[in-house]
């Protein structure tokens, strides 16, 4: 009877893990890849994410991040929908390496930002030709989701009517959507779907139904979720931690952002026309 001594045993499993490793099938093979960009004269940096395992082009979505700026967690939500079956662009609203981890500083460059309304939509269309030119795309058929500032962002963009055919929320102010007061002619908005937290009280219960009522006079398509009991960030692992920290009304909760990321795919894949 041979033996096998302890040295030995480990070479052979790692001859194993490898020979097996290398004989089995990639499910997917998602790519990604850093984009440098500038608007004007600010550099910008967003990050694009593909599965290159599917053929002929597909859906593109943009990703718009919180009001901390381009971070890690914009970034993942990307890679989420690339292993979704579309081609997404976590874009930047703020400029290469500006990244907050303080609310003051946060605030700052939301304000900064939303200071110029017209430079933070050429910014916004900047990041949308990109996606809709990547060769995975087909640019007809693109949509935007955003969280916190980018919530914001993205329902402010789709009610100005243009290339979008959807746009989502998470915990996204509100406000800026219902200061849109025209459209262009013959511009189709787009579709919108908005999770909120009922106990958020940076998006009060005024604020979603003002942004409902001003909606639906605008005939917008629209589906608004209000959570119960659920705080800002919910969708955001972190955001308990970082709320206790802080003292700040942030608090994740798994069973909203488990239910608004499974409607988000199901409604994106319908109206862009796409196979779940």
């Amino acid at each position: 009877m041979t033996r096998i001594s302890s040295p030995q045993r480990y070479r052979v499993w790692l001859f194993l893990i490898f020979f097996l490793g290398a004989s089995l099938p990639i499910s997917a093979a998602l790519k990604t890849k850093v984009v440098d960009y500038k608007v004007g004269e600010t550099a910008l940096q967003g990050y694009m994410a593909w599965d290159d395992s599917i053929e002929g082009p597909r859906p593109g979505v943009l990703v718009v991040h919180e009001w901390w700026g381009h971070n890690d967690y914009a970034r993942k939500r990307a890679e989420k929908l690339a292993e979704a079956g579309f081609t997404a662009f976590a874009l930047d609203m703020y400029g290469t390496g500006k990244l907050a981890d303080h609310p003051e500083d946060a605030q700052a460059f939301m304000m900064e930002l939303m200071g110029d309304i017209p430079e933070a939509q050429r910014r916004f269309e900047a990041a949308h030709s990109l996606l809709q030119d990547h060769a995975t795309v087909d640019g007809d058929r693109t949509a935007a989701i955003g969280y916190c500032l980018g919530g914001a962002v993205v329902l402010y963009m789709g009610r100005l009517g243009g290339d979008l055919d959807a746009v989502i929320s998470y915990h996204g102010s509100l406000g800026l959507a219902t200061q849109v007061t025209e459209t262009e002619e013959g511009a189709e908005l787009a579709s919108m779907m908005v999770f909120t937290g009922g106990d958020d009280p940076m998006v009060p219960g005024e604020q979603v139904g003002a942004f409902v009522s001003a909606m639906m006079a605008a005939n917008v398509n629209v589906n608004v979720t209000s959570y119960p009991g659920v705080l800002h960030s919910f969708t955001v692992p972190e955001a308990t931690e970082k709320g206790k920290k802080l003292d700040m009304p942030f608090a994740y909760d798994a069973a909203a952002d488990a239910d608004s990321w499974r409607r988000s795919l199901a409604f994106l894949h319908a109206e862009l026309g796409s196979t779940p």
